[in-house]
């Protein structure tokens, strides 16, 4: 993987990351295009420059992430990771599988895509607009609407988004919801892939860390693919934010579809 390669990966990660469009499917279909090997370490960085995204949240809403008192905010998210925690160590080997299959990937981006548009038609009696409103057990509710996300093409934010919806949240809450929830999620995620998953890494079994050190080009790739996503998540989450209030989930629907029945066509020849 290339510098340059690096560079427009994490690029990808931090634009795509909380949008609801797959962050992981267009990581995928962009490393295919350019043609990167997909190798254990191709793999590994994908997910762990979700830790640049992550602290992007963690800077824009450092008030209530580091408001002590409010006790029941960390648990609410504490509580809610925990069904994405299991499912995700359950079915990991699968879910990797299906990261190598394209097809089936854009297929889920066309049909998550025809299901935003109508979202804003199901959810119009949405009312909880603060994060003390939210009771833990809707955060749970919502906790196990992420596991959809699982299918590589779905996007974590567009499932705990919808799930909040569902649950009353408008969709300004639901949106931020969802950005708290990413953070104990993905935490946990980029932790079991840097430091706990064993990788068959050309010919031996190592950690994530032990990849990374392995090289200067792969401790580079670690470190800027990390700080980019931090910069672009920060925009985009802060855009994203109004455009969903404002303009609700339609466009981003028929975007899935182009990019999906663009991608589904490309990889079908």
């Amino acid at each position: 993987m290339s510098f340059l390669e690096t560079i427009i990966l994490a690029l990808i990660e931090g634009l795509t990351e909380f949008l609801p469009i797959s962050s992981t499917a267009h990581m995928i279909f962009a490393s295919s295009i350019m043609g990167i090997e997909s190798d254990e370490f191709v793999k590994m960085f994908q997910v762990s420059i979700q830790f640049g995204a992550i602290l992007a949240v963690v800077a824009l809403f450092w008030k209530k992430f580091f408001d002590f008192k409010s006790y029941q905010f960390y648990i609410k998210l504490a509580i809610a990771v925990i069904p994405a925690l299991i499912l995700g160590k359950l079915f990991d080997d699968k879910i990797e599988a299906v990261l190598e299959k394209p097809i089936p990937i854009a297929i889920v981006l066309i049909l998550g895509g025809v299901v935003f548009l109508f979202i804003d038609r199901l959810f119009k009696k949405s009312r909880i607009n603060e994060e003390e409103d939210i009771s833990i057990q809707k955060a749970v509710t919502i906790g196990f609407w992420q596991c959809l996300a699982m299918m590589p093409g779905t996007s974590r934010a567009a499932a705990s988004i919808i799930g909040g919806m569902q649950q009353g949240l408008t969709r300004k809450m639901a949106a931020e919801f969802s950005f708290f929830l990413a953070v104990p999620t993905m935490l946990a995620v980029t932790c079991y892939s840097v430091f706990l998953k064993d990788w068959n890494y050309k010919g031996i079994e190592q950690k994530g860390y032990e990849m990374i050190l392995s090289s200067s080009e792969n401790i580079t790739s670690f470190v800027i693919g990390n700080v980019l996503a931090f910069v672009v998540a920060a925009f985009a989450i802060k855009f994203f934010i109004d455009f969903l209030a404002k303009y609700g989930f339609k466009i981003w629907g028929w975007y899935r579809i182009l990019v999906g029945a663009i991608l589904l066509i490309y990889f079908s020849i």
